[in-house]
């Protein structure tokens, strides 16, 4: 066996998206007005550890983001089965354990017993209704009984990994900080524990902890039993929950960039031009936010569907075709929700084109290009990142609508909103099956609350009238 690289559409804008962060990393360093509002940012040790949870979000999701395509050296059955399905991730490599231990349907989180009573006969010959044990959950064990006991073994363990491997990395911050400012060890480390540094080196130190002991306690547990439960299926939760990831970032990030450039654009050209350029894009975002949402994303993806279903031979394996429908997804999302951002632009640029600065900067004869971007885009962007957050959380909670009525991302997809789709029936059984819908919670709270604390601090820092205070 052995791996090709495939890469999908969604694959590359990813990857592109990673490059132009570098680049603006880069480029920011050089230009001392990016610098600072950036400082302030690393200086508020919730928007750090904020930041350290979305970068292990997005770290999920490149890794998720890396297709590789299976290629059997062996018979011509094998090779052809490949070419349809045989398509895994560096996360699916990563994940061997938990995505193969599949049960044969629902069990409870860290159980190593089935969730229903089956008849199982016993030696005697009399059949009895019992929980039967799980095919991989506990199955190392010679006593049920024993579980409890081998899960906080592994937990102390993972406990007292993470705590070496945080002390390691406090000792060489410590040292850091010591060279840097000149001063003893005692008082470096007294710093450090008070949080008087600049950089919030304490907060960042205990999230990492945080995530460190949560991805020991994976490693360790993981592999032996099923933490969050299987689903109908006997999927492993903890799996679906992780491989979900990159669906919600897509659906934020590829939503926000083909919204943004119409957004800013039309609105800033329409509060700065006014006149006949005014009234052309009032007439595009009236007319289009005129339009129910669902109503025109159902319809565009029913359409593709329908195209897909004609033209078989464009995908050639599952992956593909849901790669394809989120692509569409997401790009139809943008083009109809953009219109609020655009109404908020062109109303803040009616106000700034009347500011002195402007009115000098006409007067000296300055290009409109120029100072538009010189000096009305500038005090915009806390608007615009204001937005972006709320859109951001807004589409990751949206995904769950759309799939939950047909017109989401597709089923075989792994996604939170399929995820949630599927536990609202599990909700009515009883006893109630609530591990599905409660993982798809915890991973989306998660995100969206590292999102919106990140971006408080960003709007702050990049706000002109909170700067000058």
């Amino acid at each position: 066996m052995s791996y090709q690289l495939e890469i999908f559409t969604t694959d590359a804008l990813v990857l592109l998206l990673l490059a132009g962060i570098v680049g603006f990393i880069f480029y920011a360093r050089k230009h001392e007005h990016l610098k600072t509002p950036w400082r302030q940012v690393l200086r508020r040790p919730m928007a750090m550890s904020a930041l350290i949870v979305l970068l292990v979000y997005s770290a999920i999701g490149i890794l998720d983001s890396i297709h590789l395509r299976v290629a059997y050296d062996g018979n011509a059955r094998e090779a052809q089965v490949s070419q349809t399905t045989g398509i895994v991730s560096v996360l699916d490599i990563m994940l061997t354990s938990i995505r193969t231990n599949t049960e044969k349907t629902y069990s409870a989180p860290l159980a190593v017993q089935a969730f229903t009573k089956e008849t199982i006969e016993q030696a005697s010959g009399i059949a009895q209704r019992e929980y039967p044990r799980l095919q991989y959950g506990g199955a190392h064990l010679s006593d049920v009984d024993a579980a409890t006991w081998d899960i906080l073994q592994r937990m102390v363990m993972a406990f007292v990994l993470a705590s070496i491997a945080m002390s390691l990395t406090t000792g060489f911050i410590i040292i850091f900080i010591t060279k840097r400012n000149g001063e003893s060890i005692t008082r470096a480390w007294t710093r450090f524990r008070k949080g008087e540094e600049e950089v919030p080196w304490r907060s960042m130190s205990v999230t990492l902890f945080v995530l460190l002991f949560l991805a020991l306690c994976i490693v360790l547990i993981g592999s032996y039993y099923h933490i969050l439960g299987t689903d109908q299926v006997g999927n492993d939760v903890l799996y679906k929950s992780l491989k979900s990831v990159r669906t919600g970032l897509l659906i934020g990030t590829l939503t926000t960039l083909v919204m943004l450039p119409f957004a800013i654009m039309l609105g800033m050209a329409a509060g700065y031009y006014r006149g006949w350029v005014d009234d052309v894009v009032q007439y595009l975002y009236t007319t289009l936010s005129s339009i129910p949402g669902v109503l025109l994303i159902a319809a565009a993806i029913l359409s593709l569907q329908v195209y897909m279903a004609n033209h078989p031979e464009m995908f050639d394996t599952i992956t593909a075709r849901s790669d394809t429908r989120l692509l569409a997804l997401c790009i139809i999302l943008g083009i109809s929700s953009w219109t609020g951002l655009c109404r908020l632009i062109r109303g803040e640029t009616l106000k700034l084109r009347e500011a002195d600065y402007v009115q000098a900067s006409v007067a000296l004869g300055v290009r409109q290009m120029q100072t538009m971007l010189r000096h009305i885009l500038p005090n915009l962007m806390h608007l615009v990142i204001i937005s972006i957050v709320l859109d951001f959380s807004g589409l990751v909670l949206a995904e769950a609508v759309l799939s939950y009525i047909g017109v989401g991302v597709d089923p075989t997809m792994d996604s939170w909103g399929n995820m949630i789709n599927s536990a609202r029936l599990e909700m009515a059984r009883e006893p109630v099956v609530w591990w599905s819908l409660g993982a798809a919670f915890l991973f989306m709270f998660g995100l969206v609350l590292s999102a919106n604390l990140f971006s408080d601090a960003v709007r702050d820092a990049f706000d002109p009238r909170l700067r000058k205070r």
